[in-house]
């Protein structure tokens, strides 16, 4: 660690940010693979002259320097105990496009999709279609020399970058491409030219004939024949070379976008792995397997369950999902060619006589897009597994010429078999490199050393088929130990030279490549030797992950690091990342938080510490990642147990406490609403309880309402559709009660008997379902209130009176937090019959119960979901209870969270956090919408955001209801 002084020469020379604390240290000191060392401090560059500065301070401190991308690797590329330099927040940048050309140049932080979504009006893209595209760093993808899955067709990345600019290990620039090599001075030129023509004998002997060979230094590059090009040597190198800060990229023509997807169903893994290589000859653009294991974990993921269903037909024990992207004739004949191999072949579903098997033609291109994002997420759904053991990559990359990929694929599950585990499998069965990944606790020395026996039998095996042992993923520590008996001894001698070439000193990224430590030494490892977790009391029930290593530890743990959190756009997850782009404001920087706390890497009490506190505090539990992480890690009810746990030990603040406990004094509220309303208009009083409370002065407070909704006001008016039970919430009932009479009178006029839930007990307060209590961590006080609300809804539910609610926060913990706070039949009795308003609606519609007159109407919406709407995947009820109106034209705006999230958008220190959220995508949709267009959005707390950011009104789909149905009826 380094002294005052050091760190203060950092400070005054880089523009960036620079961090020595534990939690951020902790947050880097991770990747996506087994390996956890904690770095000396972490620069975030603001510029590229600050990753120059970095490399010569840290060289004159002794500090190695490891640069970071999206932090997705996974053999530990990107963890080291020096300096961990994170180019992905402000490096960000396109520096020249060349659209007639097709090139570009780019800074190395840029994320790949972000890339793309510039050139595509352009009608290009960089073809090196990572599965990690939505937040794997252009810089990242040329220190790995990434490939992607139609790397058939476009190569590696290698084959697509021109020239790299940067900084060598001293400090100095550099620029290199065919034919040039601007290297200040330095004799590399010559030296690698020699190494070259020295080694090319031993190249052509030791270098695999495969495409997939991402091993070692690319010192094939080096050989006479063809244009040096030193940036191909520092492709695939990890960083231990070089650090580039300009990577000159070659573009190409977007592919179709009338694509083909052949999803061929094998009744065996050997006969998929046997027919691979017939399918490659068809000229896909890339086949892909699926194995049963990622198909059965995959079904029991939310997000995937329907898409799965969509096309997979029976129980096959494998899938290869064969793509074809040329001209339309050109598809159809390939599609009709590949019908005809799968009968040749054996495999034709309707063929007399034939295997179970064959292939299912999808040409609807939203399905095979979502096809394509189950198999992109196959890591992360090996990874769901609820147990002690989870799938560890370190023989996954293995890739073998095709012809022999049946046998390596028999002969390695049998090595799996003998050592007492199974293997999952899927990925790039077009170039014979699938993602293996043998099931194992590497808490236990036992399970640690049957990795390494695993490992060694693996590689023998490539060697003998001469294959590669590092196919795609790179070296990192997981591989680099195993060079000399993949290439010899003499290559490796040849990698020593190229590292001492351009690092004498072993000052970039050491340990990777070469001179690597044992890949199995446990202090380097996420779970050491000593590895202790605090086995607390908790206030959410964690049983379901007994399974895996018990409670909450097993939910924390479930994070692998692979990052799908980190993406920009699309879903949800993670809205506060979006707008801060800080490791800390994301899902796996906050679970890895927890982790280190809880295993108390952080030091004593980190879990009341402030720091925990600031990782926590801009999470808006939103719930996306319960949905979006294919891991389901739930960050939202962890954050609710961190400020459980810290609130039992440290107290509640005034403002929490005036959070939590508004249902309860909400009817003094409604006497004393004239002082809201001076609050919310008179500027000094607004900065006054800013002040005192910490609510924000430019954010106008939700205003109680004198005629608040009140359950003995629905009229016990009968209808012959049945009794249903209005849960009216908090918010609602409170602050806006014409929506739940709204409600009332749509639910009536469709045949429905309607009842307040505690019509026989009018004196008593309304029912709560705790959320406000769960956003300040008082989970028992939660428990109270989701105690009496089930016993007062469970008879309703026995007496078949389906519960309906309005709010979605609120009527959605009666799904959700329930279960965890009163476990048990009964919890998800009422679970099962508690329904958001606009999913009764679609539900009965469907069913033909809902007699519902409505008028025609020529109106055009703005549909905005709810974050809870979309985690509990009922979205599709909004869009078909909208869809019913008659003459509505509703589009649905793709947003991440409003920024409302609840008290977030009225909290002082986060209310800016929660402007940037708004503008992100919604407001600026609002604001563009006309006039006349209805905005539609069922949430308090994002119609408050809506009104506040943009000045518009927006509605519940209830009152849209009531409008469309008062007239008809």
């Amino acid at each position: 660690m380094l002294d005052v002084m050091g760190r203060g020469r950092f400070a005054s020379e880089i523009e960036g940010e620079i961090h020595w604390d534990s939690f951020t240290r902790g947050r880097y000191s991770t990747d996506a693979s087994i390996y956890q060392i904690m770095p000396a401090g972490v620069v975030i560059p603001r510029r590229a002259e600050d990753i120059s500065a970095a490399l010569t301070l840290a060289r004159t401190e002794g500090l190695p320097v490891t640069m970071r991308g999206g932090g997705t690797s996974q053999c530990g590329q990107t963890v080291n105990s020096g300096l961990i330099v994170d180019c992905s927040r402000h490096l960000t940048g396109i520096l020249e496009l060349d659209i007639e050309g097709q090139r570009a140049v780019v800074e190395p932080g840029i994320v790949l999709d972000d890339l793309n979504r510039h050139l595509k009006p352009h009608g290009l893209w960089f073809p090196v279609d990572v599965s990690t595209a939505s937040r794997a760093t252009i810089g990242g993808m040329t220190g790995n020399n990434s490939c992607g899955s139609r790397s058939l067709r476009y190569g590696t990345t290698r084959d697509n970058v021109i020239s790299i600019a940067g900084y060598l290990a001293d400090g100095s620039s550099f620029r290199v491409s065919e034919g040039v090599h601007e290297l200040a001075g330095r004799d590399l030129h010559e030296r690698m030219t020699a190494l070259g023509a020295r080694e090319a004998d031993e190249i052509a002997a030791r270098f695999p004939d495969v495409q997939r060979r991402v091993g070692g230094y690319n010192i094939d590059a080096l050989v006479p024949g063809s244009p040096l090009n030193l940036a191909h040597l520092l492709i695939g190198s990890e960083g231990t070379l070089a650090v580039s800060t300009a990577i000159e990229i070659r573009l190409s023509p977007l592919p179709p976008s009338e694509k083909i997807l052949g999803a061929c169903h094998f009744p065996t893994f050997r006969a998929a792995m046997d027919a691979a290589q017939h399918l490659v000859a068809l000229g896909p653009t890339s086949v892909e397997l699926v194995d049963s294991t990622m198909i059965d974990l995959a079904r029991s993921i939310p997000m995937f369950r329907k898409t799965l269903e969509s096309f997979v037909k029976g129980t096959p024990a494998a899938l290869l999902l064969v793509e074809f992207a040329d001209s339309p004739e050109e598809n159809d004949r390939k599609v009709s060619a590949l019908h005809d191999t799968m009968a040749s072949l054996g495999f034709g579903f309707g063929n007399g006589g034939a295997k179970e098997g064959g292939a299912v033609e999808i040409r609807d291109g939203r399905l095979a897009a979502e096809i394509g994002e189950v198999r992109k997420s196959g890591l992360n759904i090996m990874m769901s597994m609820k147990s002690a053991g989870k799938p560890v990559s370190f023989v996954e990359d293995c890739a073998v010429p095709l012809a022999h990929l049946g046998d390596y694929t028999d002969r390695l599950t049998a090595v799996f078999r003998k050592h007492g585990t199974e293997g999952t499998w899927y990925a790039h069965a077009s170039e014979g490199c699938l993602h293996v990944r043998p099931v194992l606790n590497l808490k236990l020395e036992a399970d640690v050393k049957t990795m390494r026996a695993i490992a060694e039998e693996a590689f023998d095996m490539v060697k003998e088929y001469k294959g590669s042992h590092s196919g795609e993923h790179g070296d990192g520590i997981v591989r680099s130990e195993f060079h000399e008996k993949m290439f010899g001894t003499r290559m490796v001698r040849a990698f020593e030279e190229v590292k001492s070439a351009f690092d004498p000193d072993g000052h970039l990224n050491p340990g990777k490549i070469v001179h690597p430590p044992k890949m199995d030494d446990r202090s380097l490892m996420r779970f050491p030797p000593d590895y202790t977790f605090d086995d607390r009391e908790t206030g959410h029930d964690w049983s379901d992950w007994q399974g895996a290593s018990g409670g909450l530890q097993g939910a924390v743990e479930m994070c692998n690091n692979n990052g799908a959190c980190r993406k920009l756009k699309g879903g949800v997850m993670c809205p506060s990342y979006r707008v801060t782009r800080n490791e800390r404001d994301v899902t796996r920087g906050r679970a890895n938080t927890l982790r280190l706390a809880l295993s108390g890497r952080l030091g004593k009490d980190a879990l009341f510490s402030d720091e925990m506190a600031e990782t926590m505090k801009l999470c808006v539990g939103c719930k996306a990642c319960q949905r979006e992480c294919p891991t389901g890690v739930d960050m939202a009810k962890m954050k609710t147990e961190v400020l459980y746990q810290r609130g039992q030990k440290l107290g509640w603040s005034v403002k929490d406490r005036l959070i939590a406990e508004m249902p309860r004094y909400a009817a003094f509220a409604v006497a004393g609403r004239g002082l809201f309303k001076m609050r919310n208009h008179s500027r000094i009083v607004a900065a006054l309880v800013e002040r005192m409370l910490g609510f924000a002065r430019d954010r106008s407070l939700p205003e109680f309402r004198g005629n608040f909704f009140r359950d003995a006001e629905i009229a016990p008016i009968g209808g012959d559709a049945g009794e249903v039970v209005l849960f009216a919430d908090t918010f609602n009932r409170w602050m806006e009660p014409d929506i739940p009479r709204a409600a009332v009178r749509v639910l009536q006029r469709a045949g429905y008997r309607v009842i307040g839930p505690a019509a026989t007990e009018r004196a008593a307060r309304p029912l709560c379902c705790g959320r406000t209590y769960l956003a300040a961590g008082m989970i028992d006080k939660a428990r109270a209130e989701a105690r009496r609300t089930l016993e007062t809804l469970l008879p309703h539910i026995r007496a078949g009176r389906p519960v309906i609610g309005l709010e979605p926060s609120c009527l959605l913990t009666l799904r959700d937090e329930f279960r965890t706070l009163l476990p048990g039949p009964e919890a998800d009795e009422l679970a099962e019959n508690a329904f958001l308003f606009e999913e009764f609606v679609a539900r009965e519609q469907a069913a033909g119960r809902f007699k519902l007159e409505l008028r025609e109407t020529v109106e055009r919406a703005k549909v905005h979901g709810h974050c809870h709407q979309k985690a509990a995947g009922v979205m599709g009820d909004m869009d078909a209870a909208l869809g019913a109106l008659p003459g509505l034209d509703a589009t649905t705006i793709e947003t991440s969270c409003c920024g409302g999230a609840g008290a977030f958008g009225y909290d002082a220190e986060t209310s800016e956090v929660s402007k940037a959220m708004g503008e992100l995508s919604l407001f600026p949709a609002v604001r563009s919408a006309d006039p006349g267009t209805l905005l539609i959005a069922n949430g308090t707390s994002c119609r408050h955001q809506i009104a506040d950011g943009t000045g518009r009104r927006a509605l519940h789909i209830a009152e849209l209801y009531d409008r469309a149905s008062e007239v008809a009826s």
